[in-house]
């Protein structure tokens, strides 16, 4: 039964990923571990679940993971030595991580996949509605996601996905959703799920991207859940049986995203990620955009 219009405290972020895509850099360092900027990319995702009020932080890891626990700690040795040099500027920084949220971490044993992950949560989670983030993806913190999924699930019950129109040709690459409008511009009823579809066989261009607000019927779903594509317990199969039935677990939503989203788990826009927030840094920007015009006019 839906334990819709409860409020959302809690946020799960799977990070037992092995990184494969940034070897070598990733054989000893957690990928969500590498710098944004002067940030590394977990920390942006956890402050995005702080700042749509989810304070509660599950994250989902796996062996070599323990630097993203080591990061959200207190290093007193470091806060000493700062506070002996008189650097309160760094001092700020270094705290800010350890103080942003109550978190918990729970190991993935066996890493089956997102919804395997996502079942890890289920003794933490318990009867309530939580949020799901992805470490791969970075919402710009102007464009509040987030929040405005967790708006309409205390709303409208059920579960709420984070669409995001690609080009056709990219949607093999995503789960994809059916969907029918709704009287909201942003916000789509889902009708039907599939995780990376052949371009032919799409039923939209509607890619679900790394945020979601479920109900907490999804776990027995996932209990059940036989492995599919790629040998892996798909969260996308689950929330298929989600929206072709409503009375499991209420209806799914989904939220079209037409903001900035930067995708980490990828080389190039991962880069592409860090010149933006570099450009945009009122400490960085300035000197940074001159020189990368410059380097861009000599470059062409």
């Amino acid at each position: 039964m839906t334990q819709s219009h409860i409020r959302i405290s809690k946020a799960v972020i799977p990070a037992a990923g092995l990184g494969t895509r940034f070897l070598p850099a990733t054989k000893a360092t957690p990928k969500e571990m590498l710098p944004v900027v002067d940030k590394p990319a977990i920390q942006y995702v956890v402050e995005e679940a702080v700042a749509a009020g989810l304070s509660d932080v599950l994250m989902i890891t796996g062996r070599n993971k323990r630097p993203l626990e080591d990061h959200f700690d207190r290093n007193y040795e470091l806060e000493s030595a700062l506070t002996r040099k008189g650097d309160a500027e760094r001092l700020q920084k270094v705290q800010e991580s350890s103080d942003l949220a109550t978190m918990h971490y729970v190991r993935q044993g066996d890493p089956r996949g997102l919804g395997h992950a996502v079942l890890c949560a289920a003794p933490h989670v318990g009867d309530q509605p939580f949020a799901v983030l992805l470490g791969d993806d970075l919402i710009d913190p102007r464009d509040p996601l987030l929040a405005r999924m967790v708006e309409i699930q205390e709303r409208e019950g059920g579960s709420v996905v984070a669409l995001m129109e690609v080009a056709p040709e990219q949607i093999h690459m995503y789960g994809c959703a059916a969907v029918e409008p709704t009287a909201q511009g942003d916000v789509v009823r889902v009708t039907g799920l599939v995780e990376k579809p052949d371009t032919a066989e799409a039923p939209s261009n509607l890619a679900v991207i790394g945020r979601y607000v479920l109900d907490p019927a999804v776990f027995d779903i996932l209990r059940k859940t036989e492995p599919g594509r790629g040998g892996e317990i798909q969260l996308t199969d689950a929330l298929q049986l989600l929206a072709e039935d409503e009375k499991i677990g209420g209806p799914v939503h989904g939220v079209v995203f037409k903001g900035r989203r930067y995708d980490t788990g990828d080389r190039g826009d991962y880069l592409r990620a860090i010149v933006r927030l570099a450009c945009e840094r009122e400490d960085l920007g300035p000197d940074f955009r001159t020189w990368l015009r410059s380097y861009v006019a000599e470059e062409m």
